[in-house]
C-alpha cells in the first residue's frame, strides 16, 4: 500500500504541472491530493521550557525534539490567552481574542459568525477530526453550533493510564481509527488535544518514574524545595505522557507514507498549572512550546526561528499551505514565510490578552489585560489594577471555593499560601498572589521570570512609552472594546461550568 500511495503522488505532481497549464488558459481543476495534510497536537497547560529541544534537563520528550529538528523550532512562540477555551478559539478562527467576544472567556462559547480554519477545510474537501481536549471547555448550543469546532470527535479507543489523573484516552489509537477512513485522495486536517499535564497529578509520579529531583529545575518564581520539586516532576510525567502519543501519531503517518506531506504541529495551549503560571501573561503563563515540521514546505529545516508568534497565526498557515481562501476576519499572520526563510522586517511582536478565567471572583469578574511582547521586553496594560490578579484570597468569593481561585490548586500553591509570611517566600508570594500596578515592564535579559517591574523606573522611560503606544495602537487597529468604546461585555457573559460555589453567580449587566 505504502508503495502504491508513493506512485500516487508521483502521478500528482504530474497532474499539478498541467494543473498550472489549465489555470493559465483560465480554467480551475481542484486538485485537493496535492494538499498537505495537517496533524495539530496540543498538550493541556505545557509551558515553553519544558521539553528536550528547549533545554529542560530533565523531561524526556523526543517526539517534540524530532519535529524541531526535522522541521523549525520557535523561539518565542505564546498562546493568545493564557486559559484553555479562549486560547483554542484564537486557535481555531485566527483571532484575538478581544474579537471574539463570549470565546474570550472560558467556560463560555465559540460563536458560529467566526469562521474557524477547520471549517473552511472541510469546505475545500478535507477530513476533518479531532480527539481528546478540542475545543473547550464550554458549551457549543448558546453560540449556534452543534459540533465541536475542531471537528468529529474519535474517542472510542482507550487504554490503561500509568498514573492517576491521566485521562485513559488512547488519542494515538483514536487517531489510527480516523486514518483507517482517510482515502488515499483525500487530505486530512486531525486535532490531536491531550488533557495532560492538566492537574490533578499522582503524587510522587515523578520519583516513580525515577526523575532525580536534584536535576529538577525551579523556576525562580517558586521556592525551591523538594515540595515543589515533586510537583514540578509530576508534571512533567505527564507533559512524557503527550509525547509519547504525538511520538505514535508520527509513526503512524510513517507506515502511511504520509509523514513528508504532512504539516505536523506540536504545541500546548498555555503555560503550566502553578502559581503565576497558568492564568498570567507572564511567560510562564503564556510562553508555549511551538514546533513545526512539514519536509515539503519547510526550507532548510532544524532552523530556529527568533520571530515572536502567536498561536493565532496558524490557523491562516494552514490556509495558505493548502490553497484556500484566508477569511478576511482571520487577522492571524500566516508563517508560511518563515517556513521559506522570508521574514518580515515589522514582524516584532507578539500579543496576549486575558479576561475572565475560572470565575474566581464576586459577581464573576474577571482581570483584564493586553501585553505585548518583543524578544527583550514583556509590557503590560492591567485595565482593573484594584482587583485581585490570582482571584480573591476570599473562598467565598470564588466559583471553585478555593482562595486565588484561578491557580488550579497544587502542592506547590498550598506551600506558598501556607508560608506566604516567611523568609524566603514572602516575595514570592506577593508576587504570585498580590496586586499589580496597571502597568508593568520587564527587561527579559535579566529577568527571564519578569520578577522586577521597572515600568515608572528612570532609564525606562522611553521604552515604556513605546511600547504603551504600539499595544494601544494595535488594540485600537483591531477593534479592542476595551480601547475603541463600546459595550464591555466580559464580566457579563453566561458562565456554563459546574459551580462548587452554590451562591456563585455571574453579575448582570448595569
Amino acid at each position: 500500500m505504502g508503495g502504491l500511495r508513493v506512485a500516487m503522488r508521483r502521478l500528482n505532481t504530474l497532474f499539478s504541472v498541467r494543473l498550472c497549464v489549465l489555470l493559465s488558459c483560465g480554467f480551475f481543476v481542484p486538485n485537493a491530493a496535492a494538499r498537505p495534510n495537517i496533524l495539530f497536537c496540543i498538550s493541556d497547560d505545557q509551558s515553553w521550557a519544558h521539553t528536550g529541544a528547549n533545554g529542560d534537563p530533565v523531561v524526556s520528550t523526543p517526539a517534540f525534539d524530532r519535529v524541531a529538528a526535522e522541521g523549525l523550532r520557535f523561539v518565542n512562540s505564546f498562546c493568545d490567552a493564557p486559559t484553555c477555551g479562549p486560547s483554542r478559539s484564537a486557535i481555531l478562527t485566527g483571532q484575538p481574542i478581544w474579537r471574539l467576544e463570549e470565546a474570550a472567556n472560558i467556560w463560555s462559547t465559540l460563536p458560529a459568525k467566526f469562521a474557524t480554519y477547520t471549517d473552511e477545510l472541510r469546505k475545500a474537501g478535507y477530513k476533518i477530526g479531532t480527539t481528546g481536549k478540542s475545543w473547550g471547555p464550554g458549551r457549543l448550543e448558546p453560540g449556534g453550533r452543534t459540533e465541536n469546532p475542531a471537528g468529529p470527535a474519535y474517542m472510542e479507543r482507550t487504554r490503561e493510564p500509568p498514573f492517576r489523573g491521566i485521562r485513559n484516552t488512547d488519542y494515538a489509537g483514536n487517531f489510527a481509527d480516523f486514518l483507517s477512513e482517510v482515502d488515499w485522495k483525500e487530505s486530512f486536517c486531525f486535532w490531536l488535544g491531550t488533557s495532560e499535564p492538566h492537574r490533578f497529578y499522582q503524587d510522587g509520579a515523578g520519583l516513580k518514574t525515577g526523575k532525580d529531583l536534584s536535576e529538577i529545575v525551579v523556576p525562580a518564581i517558586f521556592p525551591d524545595n523538594g515540595i515543589v520539586r515533586s510537583d514540578i516532576a509530576d508534571y512533567l510525567v505527564e507533559v512524557e505522557h503527550f509525547d509519547t502519543m504525538v511520538a505514535r501519531a508520527i509513526a503512524l503517518l510513517e507506515a502511511r507514507d504520509d509523514l513528508d506531506n504532512t504539516i505536523i504541529v506540536v504545541t500546548s495551549d498555555h503555560g503550566m498549572p502553578f502559581p503565576r503560571g497558568k492564568a498570567t501573561v507572564y511567560d510562564d503563563g503564556a510562553r508555549v512550546p511551538l514546533a513545526i515540521r512539514w519536509s515539503e514546505g519547510i526550507k532548510n529545516p532544524g532552523r530556529s526561528i527568533e520571530t515572536p508568534v502567536n498561536l493565532s497565526d496558524l490557523a491562516p498557515t494552514f490556509l495558505e499551505a493548502a490553497g484556500v481562501p484566508v477569511p478576511d476576519m482571520m487577522i492571524g499572520r500566516s508563517l508560511m514565510g518563515l517556513f521559506s526563510g522570508v521574514g518580515s522586517a515589522d514582524w516584532d511582536v507578539a500579543y496576549i490578552g486575558f479576561e475572565r478565567h475560572s470565575g474566581a471572583r464576586a459577581g464573576g469578574k474577571g482581570y483584564p489585560c493586553r501585553a505585548i511582547r518583543t524578544e527583550d521586553f514583556l509590557y503590560i496594560h492591567n485595565f482593573e489594577p484594584g482587583r485581585w490578579p490570582a482571584g480573591s484570597p476570599d473562598p467565598e468569593a470564588c466559583n471553585r471555593l478555593i482562595p486565588f481561585g484561578e491557580y488550579d490548586s497544587s502542592p506547590t500553591k498550598t506551600y506558598m499560601i501556607e508560608h506566604q509570611y516567611d523568609h524566603g517566600v514572602a516575595a514570592l508570594a506577593h508576587l504570585a498572589f498580590g496586586k499589580r500596578p496597571a502597568e508593568e515592564l520587564y527587561r527579559l535579559k535579566d529577568d527571564p521570570h519578569q520578577m522586577n517591574n521597572v515600568a515608572g523606573s528612570k532609564g525606562f522611560e522611553a521604552i515604556q512609552a513605546e511600547l504603551r503606544e504600539r499595544l494601544f495602537a494595535h488594540l485600537e487597529k483591531t477593534k479592542d472594546p476595551r480601547v475603541v468604546g463600546g459595550p464591555v461585555e466580559w464580566d457579563y457573559y453566561p458562565h456554563y461550568g459546574n459551580r462548587a460555589n452554590k451562591n456563585w453567580k455571574v453579575d448582570e449587566r448595569p
